[in-house]
């Protein structure tokens, strides 16, 4: 198949996914419902948590400049790299996980940075990321152990699956095995070809991406923007909470695991998050004992304004780098 139909069909069949979930979730809400509580809400802090977003998203551009290794290109400054991040959340609104690759061939064409070099930072990024989500999981645990257990009592039984994984471990172990053969052997047999040079050498760039945490020169300053961003999350969500009035009353705890469940769904390969992050944060709100109805719009609220803030921003800091003329090697000036 083509590649670009094979990636023009996924793209649709995700974006079919998130309409089909976000109509399921909003078909019977009347939009009189939606209208009443967008203005009945307090704008000066819903448009404060916009703010708030905006501070998070230019210190996530500064954390990554932290990483990006300058021999081989020019220095990345953080007000490049943030526009760069914002270029690569206006492209995940369209095409999931694609903004990734943006932003580092954004940084590629304007300071000549290889791009897989670029992208092993990126993969650096988002494993630190998935680390605090942990660290957040277990928090809202702490915090609201009870609910946090009834909830996942709900969605997984674990010791069913506990069992059969133990039940069927010999099967497991065995198709891993045999995996693992077949990618060496796959390898060996091809390792002369020119494709799996390639990889090989890509692979390279993105592992030297991965090291170049141990050469940093502030690892204080990358490991403190990170919580930095963590609590910019949650400000974001405690600030639009407190501007609407069925959720006024939430607790910190309840907020801390409103964020979680929406950082999960945003997670999900679908554009924008669009439904899953709508489904998981209305569900959550369901349990704190909010009406279906306003769990539905507060999640509505807070993902359309994050939404219209990054495509408002996003826009700028496209029209902005594609201003930048190309990096030229300074021995071809």
């Amino acid at each position: 198949m083509n590649p670009t139909l094979k990636r023009t069909i996924q793209v649709v069949a995700s974006l079919a996914i998130a309409v089909w979930i976000f109509w399921l979730l909003y078909r019977d809400i009347e939009f009189s419902s939606l209208q009443k509580q967008v203005l009945s809400s307090n704008w000066f802090w819903i448009l404060f948590s916009m703010l708030i977003a905006w501070g998070g998203y230019w210190i996530r551009g500064w954390r990554w400049a932290l990483l990006i290794n300058e021999a081989g290109g020019e220095k990345v400054t953080a007000n490049r790299a943030y526009h760069a991040v914002m270029v690569g959340y206006l492209v995940n609104m369209l095409i999931p996980r694609a903004g990734e690759v943006a932003r580092c061939g954004v940084l590629t064409r304007t300071n000549g940075i290889s791009l897989g070099h670029l992208l092993g930072t990126v993969i650096l990024e988002r494993s630190i990321d998935l680390l605090f989500l942990v660290a957040m999981i277990f928090l809202a645990f702490v915090v609201e152990n009870q609910l946090f257990l009834s909830l996942a009592g709900e969605l997984v039984d674990l010791d069913g699956l506990g069992q059969k994984i133990l039940s069927n471990l010999p099967l497991f172990l065995g198709a891993i095995a045999i995996f693992a053969l077949l990618v060496y052997l796959i390898i060996r047999r091809f390792r002369s070809s020119g494709l799996i040079n390639k990889l090989q050498e890509f692979s390279r760039q993105i592992l030297s991406g991965v090291r170049s945490i141990r050469t940093l020169d502030r690892p204080l300053a990358f490991w403190a923007s990170s919580i930095v961003i963590w609590i910019i999350y949650y400000l974001t969500m405690y600030t639009v909470s407190i501007g609407i009035q069925s959720t006024a009353n939430l607790t910190p705890g309840e907020v801390l695991l409103v964020m979680v469940m929406g950082t999960i769904g945003m997670v999900a390969p679908v554009q924008g998050g669009i439904g899953t992050f709508h489904a998981l944060v209305a569900y959550i709100l369901i349990q704190f004992g909010i009406t279906e109805t306003d769990g539905k719009i507060f999640a509505a609220i807070i993902h359309g304004t994050q939404v219209i803030l990054v495509m408002i921003v996003g826009l700028a800091s496209w029209i902005w780098m594609v201003r930048i003329p190309a990096w030229i090697k300074p021995d071809k000036v």
